[in-house]
């Protein structure tokens, strides 16, 4: 990436202010903005998050916030209230509370002499999806939005529950809040009171992962902050962004079928990250496009960023299967609209003797059934649910490993290459040997030596098979008919590679599988495969364009330790357990701007014995460390998941010291219903 400091507008940064909440509550804010913003007003730029802007975002937040800053704009890092150096405390994610300050925060901004009145929100994950649900609030003083790696359902299509399955990734993102919602803020920032403030933290943010397994359904819990509830609430223009080898790609295309707003999508090759700085590439100039974007919306300039097609999209170019990539072959395409009338589903025939047979040709076979009792191997290769690709390999690797595991489909060597673009669906009729069942659905590209690398997939929970919210126990040996949406992928499929299909009756340790063994029986003859066939390319593909990534300088650290990222697979043979082990070591690195040293150290260990359902486990250790002179703060949180037939059971605990002295701890023990899962 190429770094510039010369911009339109020298930039002055605020490092540290309070804004004022009508309760009394005051959170912390570091501004960026032109110096002449005084006398002349300037749109506002916010992101809203709980990442602590003084150290936790900072790297990043110093590479884009002068940048746009720098080009007539004023750029707002606020801290949600209880985290970073706020006051106050947090209880969950997208509460009533954070919304209602997020439009406190829009109306204190606009009444500043620096701003304009014209406010945007812009962020990723977390601030992606505040800023769509601010949006439909309608708050006034709002404009525009841009939402990256968001969700508009925050049931059906988060990392809690995927196809009413319970993701293991929910585990994790609550480990990883139990740890950050442990930390203080900085003595350095809010003075004396910083211990009172970690105090009330420590005490009142509780374990959220037991808020939302009791909430095993779609549900009000849920339906609260979930736009799709209602897209005619979002009044303001929305740029939604995304990339496919993250868990969030699927919501930029809801929006767009269903906004009646002007808006747009883009969606990369990416992972988890901001698309200037994303693997896999190629990365792009993002934030060129954020400014065509806001001075569209915010300065009424006529950018062109409109006349572009509404979705723009990487289709990638088949690879080798591997659990991280630098760059991912392939090319842009555009579509005018969405739905796309340049896209159709092709069918195909899912036939006893394991072939796909595309419709209309006259080889399918006859209806015969097919059974799987999955092991519960099927899915140690699957990698995250959403890929962060910050260090961790955490793709998904070659399906050969997996596919014992599955009832397999595929066609016949392609004759000509077959460009996907949208969510394949398999329409499945099946039957269950029990109440409880899950399925997991995988697409895959196989090279003609059988390397078999995953394009995308899908989970169901069977006993969601007509409504999340409500859900019905199976009648075993009925046959019902079930359709598995799959992710929404853009995948070019050469000519002489096979596409497969794989069906499954679990997905550890992606998804907690259902309470005991089950075997799934598929009435092949009654099963079809949709894929979502791109008709041709259109003339502009080849016209668009995105600038090469540049950034401000970012911010200056000294690393004291390097850190280290993997994912293990480990069988113990002699103790008949498999433990998958992903390492999150972030080294210990000083930010020399604010002489702070920090340390963020993350162990996720999912395991089982034999194919004994009992013996499933999932933990998550992590520890955090703040130092700067004699200030010396750790934190220790500890989260284990196991479950019977009946019941979640979780055992939590946390440790906080002040140098060497313990200055909190609290633990948890606690047994949650199964409730259709």
């Amino acid at each position: 990436m190429r770094h510039i400091d010369e911009f339109p507008y020298k930039v002055k940064e605020i490092r540290h202010m309070m804004i004022p909440m009508p309760d009394g509550t005051e959170l912390a804010a570091r501004l960026w903005l032109p110096e002449t913003a005084e006398n002349n007003p300037v749109p506002l730029i916010l992101e809203y998050l709980p990442y602590r802007k003084n150290d936790s975002t900072t790297f990043r937040d110093s590479g884009s916030a002068p940048y746009i800053a720098g080009h007539g704009y004023a750029y707002l890092r606020v801290d949600i209230r209880g985290s970073g150096d706020s006051d106050g405390v947090m209880t969950d994610e997208y509460t009533e509370q954070e919304l209602k300050d997020g439009e406190e925060i829009l109306k204190w901004a606009a009444a500043q002499s620096w701003c304009d009145d014209n406010c945007g929100m812009i962020g990723i994950s977390w601030g992606g999806f505040n800023a769509l649900q601010i949006a439909g609030r309608t708050a006034p003083e709002l404009k525009a939005i841009i939402a990256i790696c968001f969700t508009d359902d925050r049931y059906a299509d988060d990392i809690h529950y995927m196809g009413g399955c319970f993701l293991n990734d929910q585990l994790s993102w609550a480990s990883i809040m139990f740890s950050g919602n442990a930390r203080p803020p900085d003595p350095e920032n809010v003075g004396e009171k910083w211990r009172d403030l970690w105090k009330q933290r420590l005490e009142g943010s509780g374990l959220w992962l037991e808020n939302w397994l009791n909430h095993q359904r779609r549900d009000d819990f849920w339906k609260h902050g979930s736009v799709c509830e209602d897209y005619s609430t979002v009044k303001c223009p929305v740029f939604a962004v995304s990339g496919w080898a993250d868990g969030y790609s699927n919501a930029v295309f809801r929006v767009l079928e269903h906004l009646d707003v002007p808006r747009l999508g883009l969606v990369g090759p990416w992972a988890h990250k901001y698309p200037h700085g994303a693997t896999p590439g190629p990365a792009i100039g993002f934030l060129q496009e954020e400014l065509r974007w806001w001075d569209q919306w915010l300065k009424g300039k006529e950018t062109g960023i409109m006349d572009e097609p509404m979705l723009r999209a990487w289709v990638n170019d088949s690879v080798r299967p591997a659990p991280s990539y630098a760059e991912m072959p392939g090319n842009w395409v555009g579509e005018e609209s969405w739905p796309s009338a340049n896209i159709s589903d092709q069918g195909y025939g899912l036939c006893a003797n394991g072939r796909l047979v595309l419709e209309g040709t006259g080889q399918e076979t006859e209806n015969a059934p097919l059974s799987i009792c999955s092991p519960l191997s099927h899915g140690l290769f699957a990698g995250k649910w959403y890929a962060n690709q910050g260090g961790v390999p955490d793709l998904p690797s070659d399906q050969r490993l997996e596919d014992g595991g599955a009832l397999v489909f595929e066609t016949a060597p392609l004759a000509t290459d077959f460009t996907m673009l949208g969510a394949p669906a398999v329409t499945l009729a099946l039957s269950a040997d029990k109440p409880v069942a899950i399925t997991a659905v995988r697409l895959s590209d196989v090279a003609p030596d059988g390397a078999a690398t995953r394009v995308t997939y899908g989970l169901l929970n069977l006993t969601h098979r007509d409504s999340h919210e409500t859900p019905e126990y199976l009648e075993p040996g009925k046959i019902y008919t079930v359709r598995v949406q799959m992710n929404e992928a853009g995948h070019r499929f050469p000519e002489g590679h096979r596409i497969r299909l794989s069906v499954a009756s679990s997905y550890w340790p992606l998804a907690w599988p259902a309470p005991e063994p089950v075997t799934l029986t598929l009435e092949a003859g009654q099963c079809r495969l949709a894929l979502p066939r791109r008709q041709q390319d259109l003339d502009y593909d080849t016209k668009i364009r995105f600038d090469d990534p540049v950034s401000a300088t970012p911010r200056a650290d000294t690393v004291l330790r390097e850190g280290r990222h993997n994912w293990k697979v480990e069988f113990d043979f002699g103790e008949n357990t498999v433990t998958q082990k992903v390492i999150s070591d972030d080294g210990r690195i000083r930010l020399d701007d604010i002489d702070l040293e920090t340390e963020d150290v993350a162990l996720e260990e999912y395991s089982y014995q034999g194919e004994d359902y009992s013996s499933l486990r999932g933990e998550v250790a992590s520890m955090s460390e703040f130092r700067r002179g004699d200030w010396h703060v750790r934190t220790d949180t500890q989260t284990v998941l196991r479950a019977d037939t009946e019941n979640f059971y979780i055992k939590a605990a946390l440790q906080a010291y002040e140098g060497e002295e313990e200055f909190f701890r609290r633990e948890w023990d606690l047994k949650i219903p199964r409730d259709f899962m």
